[in-house]
């Protein structure tokens, strides 16, 4: 963390303390809608109503105990882990193609990659199934981890190319000329300086497919509910709180997994000899 400097003028404080309460302001902005819901997951009562009846865990274990919401947190995470590993190899490898110079029509290909992360999801989703459905792939696993995969794809793109413009080309110029093969090249001096950006992407795709519905509720079938379809069927069907206990999990998940993300990227600065600050 960055010291204060003691040689600052009044009018330079108050530039530092508006700027201090102003993000504070915009976090709590941020953050409110989460923390007003969160407590409401431990309410003895029936309904999503404040003063609470009382304070239970009932939801959390209607939640991990119904077999109903056991299936969709397993379709959530093997689809999720399936779609991130071939976003994550089909993005890092898009990533190294258009960060080579003579690269054509990179101007073009790129926009169109990352097309799904800018274009409504609804259009995606009817996209999606309109070409899924003559070939099988609708109410199918492998309709939906496809489907994840193209929109998790454009992060892992992203995040490597970001990489990939401050990697130091004479890197691999110097291991070429001591006898490395692109192979060996790759293996033990690219991947290990972007692979911070690999995970990060992979997280971020992870984190797409795991919050996904719309494309679900398009495309997936009974077999295919995920977490986020099932709390949608369940505010569609009935209000029931375990819905909020299942996205209080969600949100300590998340927590959990970026948190992962930070140790990871302190672990590899350190590894090669970088600050982390």
């Amino acid at each position: 963390m960055a010291e204060t400097p003691v040689n600052l003028t009044r009018s330079e404080r108050l530039a530092r303390y508006w700027v201090g309460w102003h993000s504070a302001v915009v976090l709590c902005f941020l953050i409110a809608p989460i923390l007003v819901v969160l407590p409401l997951s431990f309410n003895a009562g029936s309904y999503f109503s404040y003063p609470m009846a009382g304070f239970s865990w009932q939801w959390y274990e209607t939640a991990l105990t119904s077999p109903v919401w056991q299936r969709a947190f397993l379709n959530s995470l093997g689809i999720g882990l399936a779609s991130t590993l071939i976003a994550t190899g089909l993005g890092t490898l898009a990533a190294l193609g258009l960060s080579r110079a003579a690269f054509p029509l990179r101007g073009l290909i790129m926009p169109l990659l990352i097309s799904p992360m800018i274009i409504p999801i609804v259009v995606v989703a009817a996209g999606f199934y309109y070409v899924f459905a003559p070939i099988g792939l609708v109410n199918s696993h492998l309709g939906v981890i496809l489907a994840h995969t193209a929109l998790g794809t454009p992060f892992v793109v992203i995040t490597v190319t970001a990489a990939l413009l401050s990697f130091d080309q004479n890197l691999l110029r110097a291991a070429a000329s001591l006898g490395g093969n692109p192979w060996t090249c790759f293996r033990r001096i690219t991947l290990p300086l972007i692979s911070p950006a690999v995970v990060t992407g992979a997280v971020f795709a992870f984190a797409t497919s795991f919050d996904e519905v719309i494309v679900v509720l398009f495309i997936g079938g009974q077999e295919q509910i995920t977490v986020p379809r099932q709390m949608w069927n369940g505010l569609r069907d009935q209000i029931n709180p375990a819905i909020l206990a299942v996205a209080t999990l969600l949100v300590l998940f998340a927590v959990a997994l970026f948190a992962s993300l930070n140790w990871l990227r302190m672990r590899s600065r350190k590894a090669f000899g970088q600050s982390s600050q």
